[in-house]
């Protein structure tokens, strides 16, 4: 595909560029109300449309968010979405075409990070994204499996039943309070909290409570109630959408709340940090039928800014040389200082330490993924003795990194 192929998406055709990603996507639409809320969020100067003659067979677009980084601090990234092509133009270049654009484009931009969740694992490393982040699917046997003991504080937090729009506001305050505390948490952008609560499904409506303490909004949760029955009676399900918590307590209480629930014998959760405070809380992990998937991709658009931004766990100084084929502005060798206080990343002619692909430093960033690990799969080099292990305790993070994957 050539360059000329490839435009800005107009706010005209957006219709049309919407109903080629939606048909890449096995076709399934949400909605209306959805659909009118997506085009509400898309910017069409941050979207691409790749044509062949006068119709739009390829997709892509961006964001730009605050996310939060090891060290509590929050940098600017790329949230790269709607990625999709047209089954009748597969293997023709466009998906690499769309990804050289959007990655030139981000530099100019100024933005040092991009990052994307993938609909199927093997397409993005190829361009230099690296898995940095991973979550637990989990479905629960709540006939079998309990909860306790329960932290201290339980007993007082009051769980109220609100109608999904009046709980918006408190909801959306939780979750603004909870994205420091983790890595790979974004800062919602304007208009996108009423997303969280569109509801495309008639036979299992959208459900919310909040976690009140000393009458103070502390937690919520948004879940479906699927009614069902067999042979020996009832058997509903509690779908988890989302919850957050400001402490312990209110979690518990939550999730005391959701378990119990009348006629319902499990009880799923699509997305949670792998790290997430239920494993410690459930009487039999066993039963909570757990699956780990892959979560956030990272690619770091400018090496040395992108390191930069991060905090750091511990003192390093190490020179990586990095290898960056589709973005060959990032090969060669790095020179990174840091501590706790802060970090500076530069060009050096000084020898290195370590050599990575620049997927490993994206897999590696948000502190999820461990550089010994790599190392150990053959895919960074130590080159100095010693510098692997100071490398990775300087990268890690006390907290897995994890992003909602829920609506």
């Amino acid at each position: 595909m050539t360059s000329s192929e490839l435009h800005v998406l107009s706010a005209m055709d957006w219709d049309e560029w919407y109903g080629v990603l939606e048909g890449a996507f096995g076709g399934a639409s949400k909605g209306p109300e959805h659909r009118e809320a997506v085009r509400g969020i898309t910017d069409p100067g941050r979207s691409l449309a790749a044509r062949d003659g006068k119709l739009i067979v390829g997709t892509a677009g961006s964001f730009r968010f605050e996310v939060t980084v090891p060290g509590g601090r929050s940098a600017p990234i790329a949230g790269v979405s709607m990625v999709s092509v047209a089954a009748t133009h597969r293997r023709r270049g466009i998906l690499g075409a769309m990804m050289r654009r959007q990655l030139d484009g981000m530099r100019e931009a100024g933005e040092p990070l991009a990052m994307l969740t993938a609909s199927e694992p093997a397409i993005y490393g190829r361009f230099g994204y690296g898995a940095a982040s991973r979550f637990l699917r989990a479905e629960i046997d709540t006939a079998r499996v309990g909860l306790g003991p329960l932290p201290e504080g339980t007993e007082a937090v009051r769980i109220r039943t609100v109608p999904l729009a009046e709980s918006l506001a408190d909801c959306e305050a939780v979750y603004a309070r909870a994205v420091p505390r983790r890595p790979g948490m974004i800062a919602r952008l304007p208009d996108w909290d009423a997303i969280q609560i569109l509801d495309g499904d008639p036979t299992a409506p959208l459900l919310c409570v909040l976690a009140e303490t000393d009458g103070e909004v502390t937690g919520f949760a948004r879940y479906r109630n699927r009614s069902a029955w067999d042979a020996s009676g009832p058997a509903g399900t509690v779908e988890v959408q989302d919850l957050q918590a400001d402490d312990p307590a209110s979690r518990a209480a939550l999730w005391r709340y959701l378990f119990g629930i009348d006629l319902t014998s499990t009880l799923t959760k699509q997305s949670m940090p792998v790290d997430d405070p239920l494993l410690h809380l459930v009487s039999d992990v066993r039963r909570c039928g757990l699956r780990q998937w892959d979560g956030l991709y990272v690619r770091l658009v400018e090496v040395g800014a992108a390191l930069t931004a991060r905090g750091y766990a511990a003192p390093v100084d190490v020179v990586l040389e990095v290898e960056d084929e589709f973005c060959g502005w990032n090969t060669g060798r790095w020179k990174l200082s840091a501590d706790p206080s802060g970090a500076v990343c530069e060009r050096t002619a000084d020898p290195a330490d370590l050599a990575l692909p620049v997927r490993a430093l994206g897999a590696a960033f948000l502190g999820g993924t461990s550089l010994t690990s790599l190392a150990g799969a053959g895919v960074v080099h130590e080159l100095r003795p010693g510098a692997l292990a100071r490398a990775d305790a300087a990268f890690g993070s006390s907290t897995a990194p994890w992003y909602s994957h829920d609506f």
